[in-house]
């Protein structure tokens, strides 16, 4: 009864986790460049001592989630025809230089600013791949696969794209924007392609968001209903066995 208790409990925590996540990836389903959050499984007590105690060894029999991790995989493209906005394909992400320091995202809706720069859709300025300010004069805008960002057929710039070291978590901020991991410096991907004229979807669809969604909702309730069971024999074990002993 006790490990049926703890599997019912652990599971119950973990759903609830996951539902959390479930909702976040569904109500993002629409914004460009969204990378999605899957969840991870860990022991509940972790370290040399773990195994010591009959607790340690009846919870760890049962995985709790660890947390989400980003999900990396492609969105799908769609073409907007606005000359600025600009969609990965591959790995990386552009940098921007926010109010509170250096910013990762896959939403590349950019515009040009009043002052010239290329920025955001929060006029933060979209930095190269030397790590600067891009300052785009008037003119026809053309931006090639590798990043060259050309004006009246003039090269002016290269927009960077970044990556990470392999293991390198980066922590969201946000809808569509990520920190990187301390101490990691970022690189220029050498697998990613610019497309001009188009945005990256979100690499989470409505559907399957929604089903995900309606299955934690059901695996939460079971596992609810699993505690009420075990819950109810306690108490019976409490009023009735207890007092013969």
């Amino acid at each position: 009864m006790d490990s049926g208790f703890y599997a019912a409990m652990t599971g119950l925590v973990a759903r609830f986790q996951a539902l959390d996540t479930a909702a976040a990836n569904l109500a993002n389903a629409g914004t460009p460049g969204y990378r999605a959050e899957r969840e991870y499984f860990r022991s509940v007590l972790l370290g040399p001592d773990a195994l010591d105690s009959q607790l340690g060894r009846t919870v760890n029999n049962f995985g709790l989630l660890g947390g989400d991790k980003v999900s990396l995989g492609q969105g799908a493209l769609e073409q907007t025809g606005n000359a600025l906005d600009l969609a990965i394909e591959g790995e990386g992400f552009f940098a921007i230089q926010a109010a509170n320091g250096l910013r990762y995202t896959r939403d590349g809706g950019f515009h040009r600013a009043r002052n010239g720069q290329l920025v955001t859709g929060a006029d933060e300025p979209v930095l190269s791949t030397a790590g600067q300010p891009i300052a785009v004069p008037p003119g026809e805008i053309s931006v090639g696969a590798d990043g060259t960002l050309s004006v009246a057929g003039g090269a002016v710039a290269a927009i960077g794209v970044f990556t990470f070291p392999a293991g390198a978590e980066l922590t969201p901020e946000g809808a569509n924007r990520y920190i990187a991991p301390q101490g990691a410096a970022p690189v220029l991907s050498r697998n990613a392609a610019i497309h001009q004229g188009a945005l990256e979807n979100p690499n989470e669809d409505v559907v399957e968001g929604t089903l995900d969604l309606i299955v934690m909702q059901r695996q939460a309730e079971m596992m609810q209903r699993a505690l009420n069971v075990f819950h109810t024999e306690f108490n019976k074990f409490a009023a009735e066995d207890l007092p013969k002993v």
